[in-house]
């Protein structure tokens, strides 16, 4: 392998390089899960002999994919302690003006995430801001993106604010032997947060002012009808495809409710129809109303449905149409979602507006909200839907006992104990995680349940693909490249650095863009003989810094249904964002961690 070489590069490299551009074409432009990704790429090097099969499963033990994971079991612990939503309910306040409200708003939610995974943290307070925003009489779309990036901002404040970060520190403990600390980056990461709010506060102007999905689909009654067949109805006796009623003109049957009170939902096709049976339609009001005439039905006497009120053991759901849903580009109708999961589609909502045609004819879009008729069950059971829907939380805020003191307890003195160098930060995230499930403040299921093991098996190909981009020696080879474009100024050579960090994590996970860069940062530094963590921080901050495009981070996914959002709006202030914010990363870190 090492004699063939091609355009300067050996075998083993160009496999590598292969490789990481396969992984890229496949996050960009198809739905393959990352963890499918990354694991495939894990497979290659170790099929390759690019990595020995011991080194490239060594990746599942790194410091940083084993900390991530005892995290989700912290945070469980705060969840489910009610440490999380009694913050989010009492930290907003009434503020006077716009201006107020978004401080209010931006602070806290940093400082959360400042040791919070960012996605917890948005969508615990997701539902609480769009509340706040009716009382304020603020339209939700002027306060949901800069959530969003307040949670991004305050990833960067410390190494726990963000697993990308446990990533690039686990890369640098193991080229240097020095173990970053839990406040490394605060320094940086304060200053570039002020600097962000502030940028926030004077961009504001460029946020939308858009009716939210929720607004649009909140009074049921006005898309869904309700009509009776009477007793001498020609139709009593026959199925509902027989009848004509399955799928009507400008809507669908989505439940019958029985003289006795039974509900039948989702309806199926060889249902019979008997007298006195009351049929809910979804679709177009006006259209749905001409089966009167057509198949000589009757208004029924009072309309069941409302958002805040449903019959039985059923209820109504919202949720947003994830940006790599297996369900986008296709119709409802085309699909066995309903059928497999136990719901019916009432109402789509986009951008705002709901749409008017049937549920089941409108082929969907990334960010699509979906009024779902459904039972308990279904939101208890995530494999249906996981990887396609992201509900909207409606759980209360539990009550604050014993248990919502001790997690708050258990977690400052993980802080403490990291932060005097009691313990090395992995074993007080083990102590505290350990603390949680003996104290109960969750319980050994819900722990086990909290831990996303998509998001482990990315980081642990991410590792993998680092480490592969190093042995082979090709950080060194695109070192002296960047060396070659940038000269010897370290300056420019951080500057190219953190504008490949912001524009990769815009199209591909940060964690991706973090396992390519850093070899690269690390080698680049050992040539030009200048301190290594200055790469390292400014890499750690911007890789962060994806602003502009909704796919660029989880929690802006959360909020661009909700917003009623167009991919344009993260755009148009996204882009000036980035650009300030990198602007002020080149200034700050050199300034904090000098050459």
């Amino acid at each position: 392998m090492e004699s063939f070489i091609f355009l300067g590069m050996n075998l083993n490299m160009w496999i590598v390089l292969l490789t990481i551009l396969v992984v890229f074409g496949l996050m960009l432009f198809t739905k393959l899960p990352g963890d499918y990704v990354f694991m495939g790429s894990l497979v290659v090097f170790a099929v390759t002999g690019v990595l020995p099969v011991k080194d490239a499963l060594s990746s599942f033990g790194s410091e940083s994919v084993v900390m991530t994971g005892t995290l989700f079991v912290i945070i469980a612990g705060l969840v489910y302690s009610g440490v999380l939503q009694w913050i989010v309910k009492y930290c907003l306040g009434t503020p006077k003006t716009y201006s107020k409200a978004l401080l209010r708003l931006m602070l806290p939610v940093s400082m959360m995430s400042s040791m919070l995974s960012n996605t917890t943290v948005v969508a615990l307070f997701l539902k609480a801001v769009q509340m706040w925003a009716k009382r304020l009489n603020i339209a939700p779309s002027k306060l949901l993106i800069p959530l969003s990036y307040a949670s991004g901002l305050g990833g960067i404040l410390t190494l726990i604010g963000s697993p990308t970060n446990l990533v690039i520190a686990g890369f640098y403990a193991d080229d240097t032997g020095q173990s970053l600390g839990l406040f490394t980056p605060t320094v940086v990461g304060l200053l570039c947060l002020a600097v962000g709010i502030l940028s926030m506060l004077a961009l504001s102007r460029l946020l939308p002012v858009r009716k939210s999905q929720e607004d649009a689909l909140e009074n049921v009654s006005d898309y869904t009808v309700e009509l009776m067949v009477p007793t001498e109805c020609p139709h009593v006796g026959k199925t509902v495809e027989e009848a004509g009623l399955y799928n009507v003109e400008g809507g669908h049957i989505i439940e019958i409710i029985r003289f006795d009170h039974e509900i039948i939902s989702p309806v199926s096709k060889d249902e019979f129809i008997f007298g006195g049976d009351r049929l809910i339609f979804s679709g177009d009001v006006a259209r749905i109303l001409e089966l009167k005439k057509t198949h000589q039905l009757v208004n029924a006497t009072h309309h069941v449905f409302s958002l805040k009120e449903v019959e039985g053991n059923r209820r109504l759901q919202m949720a947003n149409v994830k940006f790599t849903s297996s369900l986008v580009g296709k119709r409802m109708r085309d699909t066995d979602f309903e059928e497999s999961n136990d719901v019916v589609v009432v109402a789509v909502a986009r951008e705002g507006e709901r749409i008017q045609d049937s549920p089941r004819e409108v082929v969907l879009e990334k960010g699509d909200t979906l009024l779902l008729e459904c039972s308990p069950s279904f939101l208890k059971r995530q494999e249906g839907y996981a990887s396609d829907l992201q509900l909207f939380d409606s759980e209360k805020v539990p009550n604050i006992g014993s248990k919502t003191v001790l997690s708050a307890l258990i977690m400052l003195a993980m802080i403490l104990l990291s932060s005097f160098n009691v313990l090395p930060l992995m074993s007080s995230c083990f102590l505290a995680a350990f603390a949680m499930i003996i104290t109960h403040c969750c319980s050994i299921k819900q722990a086990r349940d909290s831990i996303d093991w998509s998001i482990l098996m990315i980081f642990a190909g991410s590792v993998c693909m680092g480490m592969a981009i190093e042995r082979v020696g090709l950080a060194k080879l695109l070192a002296d490249n960047l060396l070659a474009l940038a000269g010897n100024s370290p300056f420019w050579v951080l500057t190219c650095i953190c504008v490949c960090g912001v524009v990769l994590s815009e199209f591909v996970s940060n964690t991706a863009a973090a396992a390519i860069l850093y070899p690269v940062a690390y080698e680049t530094a050992l040539v030009m003989n200048v301190n290594p963590l200055t790469f390292c921080i400014g890499l750690l901050i911007s890789v962060s810094l994806c602003f502009a495009s909704p796919i660029g981070s989880p929690t802006h996914m959360l909020v661009y249904g909700p917003g009623g959002y167009r991919f344009s709006d993260f755009m148009r202030i996204g882009i000036f964002m980035n650009i300030i914010m990198l602007i002020a990363t080149l200034v700050f870190t050199p300034l904090v961690f000098p050459f």
